[in-house]
């Protein structure tokens, strides 16, 4: 593991910071020159919260120390998938979040 001198961390975070904050606003400020955002950018834009969540959460259900694992051992996995049709079926985040952790302790337990 690389050891980062406390000046050279908070010189990324500053850095990374206006980076995000200069994508975000530009995008504030090109809609606001026009009256609407373009139809296209609006469809685009509604893909980047699942796209999102997705980056996130398919690590931790495909990944178990660091290398994939799709075989049966793989209990995040079965929950992961479990709580994906609740989803499906419900479209509640609750019982959604309820559900894959209900069947991924019932999975470490009973296994």
């Amino acid at each position: 593991m690389t050891n980062y001198s406390p000046t050279t961390v908070w010189l990324l975070i500053v850095v990374i910071g206006l980076g995000t904050f200069a994508l975000r606003f530009s995008l504030i400020a090109l809609a606001g020159r026009n009256d609407r955002i373009p139809e296209a950018a609006l469809r685009a834009l509604r893909f980047i919260p699942p796209a999102v969540l997705a980056a996130i959460a398919a690590p931790a259900f495909l990944r178990q120390e660091g290398v994939i694992d799709v075989s049966l051992d793989n209990l995040r996995l079965f929950a992961g998938l479990a709580a994906y049709f609740v989803a499906a079926r419900t479209k509640s985040v609750l019982w959604t979040i309820v559900s894959g952790m209900t069947v991924l302790w019932i999975l470490e337990a009973v296994f």
